[in-house]
């Protein structure tokens, strides 16, 4: 599995960049028929899996589009920082409640079309990864 791959590779690869560890939550998409009901149900569910002065990053097709290298160093800016925990937050099919945009760091888009959370997962991954290498000036990053 793809997603599993780069997961893979972050964690053996992080360390040299300085992270640690790495934790993917899954849950099912609430089942609810109200949808205002079923993105505040997702939204306590999200953000009951974000630790305690984390930096928050909630992915969203109206937030910010970053490089990769900015991207990059957006993420060295806050481990220089001592940022512990770093938070990446991908909403249901309806998006995100408000009350997760609000509690965010940074929103950010992986651009301006809408993708299936399965993807936008792998995406991201790929991006962390990503950032990891041109933090360390590892060659996977040739841009």
């Amino acid at each position: 599995m793809l997603a599993n791959d780069y997961a893979g590779r972050i964690e053996t690869f992080g360390r040299k960049a300085g992270v640690t560890s790495l934790k993917i939550s899954e849950w099912s998409e609430s089942q609810n028929p109200n949808v205002k009901s079923r993105m505040e149900e997702e939204a306590k569910t999200l953000l009951s899996t974000v630790p305690q002065g984390a930096i928050t990053f909630v992915l969203d097709e109206r937030g910010k589009s970053h490089s990769s290298e900015d991207f990059a160093a957006l993420i060295r800016k806050h481990a220089d920082q001592g940022a512990n925990d770093i938070s990446f937050l991908i909403g249901g099919p309806d998006g995100h409640d408000p009350s997760t945009r609000t509690k965010a760091s940074h929103i950010i888009a992986l651009g301006a079309m809408t993708w299936p959370h399965r993807l936008a997962r792998i995406m991201l991954l790929e991006q962390i990864y990503r950032s990891l290498t041109i933090m360390v000036n590892h060659p996977y990053h040739r841009g």
